[in-house]
């Protein structure tokens, strides 16, 4: 089941932003449990409000991200459609490679490619690009679950801070709890982080717990 809900996310998003948001989500609800902790030992601690904070802000935040996602997402078709009338209003065939060469640079691709393939597959996407017509930039469905998924994704890490809260009478044996559950889940994001991107799943989660738990940490000394 949990793989059937990998699968469907992943169709709706890409992956590394599916994790993106996720880590994203869970840094912001480490930083109102860690930071709490910090305060239960001087005031005490409000379950109730830290409760609603947590959900609050990410969900808050989770509005934000998926607004931005699609924002972002519009652009980039925006962008490309610009890209398609730059090339078909090019003066010559260099010109038209030398704007395709710009957007697709070969030089930052993961592999080395010699100057002829490079070429031969510029000329690929010149040949294409002419004999296509321009599509008119629109609301895809796609892109509205994409934002959604964004916004469930980032709100959906707030649960796991809030539920031994409501599991554990004890507030302060709940907070360390929270932060754990929470400390965790970093490590199994960096786990699935590498098990898309071909990394090495241990090395990657830990390196993602110490990122996020750093990322934590500026955020909660700048008063974030």
């Amino acid at each position: 089941m949990t793989s059937k809900l990998i699968g469907r996310i992943t169709n709706i998003i890409d992956p590394g932003d599916a994790l993106g948001e996720v880590l994203f989500g869970l840094i912001m609800a480490l930083t109102w449990t860690v930071g709490s902790r910090l305060v239960f030992e001087k005031e005490g601690l409000n379950v109730h409000d830290l409760i609603v904070a947590t959900i609050g802000c990410n969900v808050a935040w989770g509005i934000i991200d998926a607004v931005l996602f699609f924002l972002g997402t519009t652009f980039n078709k925006s962008r490309r459609l610009r890209l398609f009338r730059q090339i078909k209003t090019a003066r010559s065939e260099s010109a038209a490679l030398t704007v395709l060469a710009k957007e697709f640079p070969i030089a930052e691709a993961p592999f080395s490619a010699k100057g002829a393939d490079a070429d031969a597959l510029y000329r690929s996407l010149l040949t294409l690009a002419r004999r296509a017509d321009p599509v008119k930039t629109s609301l895809p469905k796609r892109d509205l679950l994409a934002a959604i998924a964004v916004f469930v994704l980032v709100s959906a890490t707030a649960v796991p801070a809030v539920i031994p809260f409501l599991l554990i009478d004890s507030a302060h044996l709940a907070l360390r709890t929270s932060n754990l559950f929470l400390i965790m889940l970093l490590f199994v994001t960096g786990y699935a982080w590498a098990r898309f991107s071909g990394g090495r799943p241990f090395y990657a989660g830990m390196t993602m717990t110490c990122l996020g738990l750093l990322l934590v940490a500026i955020a909660i000394a700048l008063g974030g």
